[in-house]
């Protein structure tokens, strides 16, 4: 395989990327152009919100075709067309060596620890000495594999309480890996809700590997009916803004809200829109991140 590596400014890294497939490239990858420099700068934003920057300031755009004379000739016909070579400029072909993809991404992702005996470990590796409680979990199109602070903390929540016999909502599920935790801790039922179809896919898929279809199920948030022992919801802030008096009014009395995805410096937000239905604290903090919870009086 030969790599054609452009510099593009910011408008045109989208125009460029298509104009590289039509061209014939297998694969399109973009990159920071300054990345670990001290000009890299961070993107990022919440689902439904505005994007702060449409992309970086400048982009390497990657194009993957598999005969060095194809890239020499998509590259000469970007260094002579004037239109095109105005926004973007050839910074060198080169030959990517051959590898054990698969092999190499696996490497990536390693067993992750929630608690001494609690463990996330994907399935093409060994289980760590002490695992008496495992997920079994390999990355996937949906947000949740036991790596980000959230999740840790939210798992951490559940094997410090156990939810033994009582019915858990796992409110925008992702993987589906909180659930599997609430029902490998004894939950009687679990419903794993989402708007995304993708991840209530992943959830059954995941229930089903792990042996824990029984315990749960998934689907969209009109699976959600009457009131939980406990209510989990991983999302983000603003979303869980907005869905206080749903989540609030979904614990029964008694019963706990675990809230994750919050910043720290988001906690009085938070307080502040769940404040007429319950009283938020700070469980658990990791990483720049929070776990609020409440138990409903």
């Amino acid at each position: 395989m030969v790599e054609l590596c452009l510099l593009v400014a910011q408008d045109a890294v989208e125009p460029v990327s298509d104009l590289l497939m039509e061209l014939g490239a297998l694969s399109v990858s973009v990159e920071d152009a300054d990345a670990l420099t001290y000009q890299e700068k961070a993107l990022y934003g919440e689902p439904g919100m505005p994007a702060p920057v449409m992309g970086w300031t400048r982009s390497v755009v990657n194009a993957l075709f598999a005969l060095e004379s194809e890239a020499a000739k998509v590259g000469e016909w970007f260094g002579g067309n004037s239109e095109w070579s105005e926004h973007s400029k050839v910074v060198q072909i080169r030959v990517v060596p051959e590898q054990d993809w698969v092999r190499l991404t696996q490497s990536q992702f390693d067993p992750v620890e929630i608690t001494a005996n609690f463990w996330i470990v994907p399935t093409w590796h060994a289980l760590p000495i002490g695992a008496s409680k495992v997920l079994r979990l390999d990355p996937g199109l949906a947000f949740g594999t036991g790596t980000h602070p959230t999740t840790k903390m939210c798992l951490k929540w559940i094997a410090q309480h156990p939810p033994f016999g009582q019915r858990v909502l796992d409110y925008g599920c992702g993987s589906g890996i909180l659930a599997m935790g609430a029902a490998v801790y004894g939950a009687k039922c679990v419903d794993a809700v989402d708007i995304d179809s993708a991840a209530v896919s992943a959830t059954l898929d995941n229930a089903k590997a792990n042996q824990l279809e029984r315990q749960i199920q998934a689907g969209s948030p009109d699976l959600a009916i009457g009131q939980y022992d406990i209510v989990l919801a991983n999302i983000l802030a603003s979303p869980l803004k907005v869905l206080a008096p749903l989540l609030a009014g979904a614990v029964k009395p008694g019963g706990a809200l675990v809230l994750a995805g919050i910043l720290e410096r988001q906690a009085q937000e938070l307080i502040d829109a769940y404040e007429p239905y319950c009283s938020l604290s700070v469980l658990d903090q990791m990483e720049g991140w929070i776990l609020m919870g409440s138990t409903r009086l």
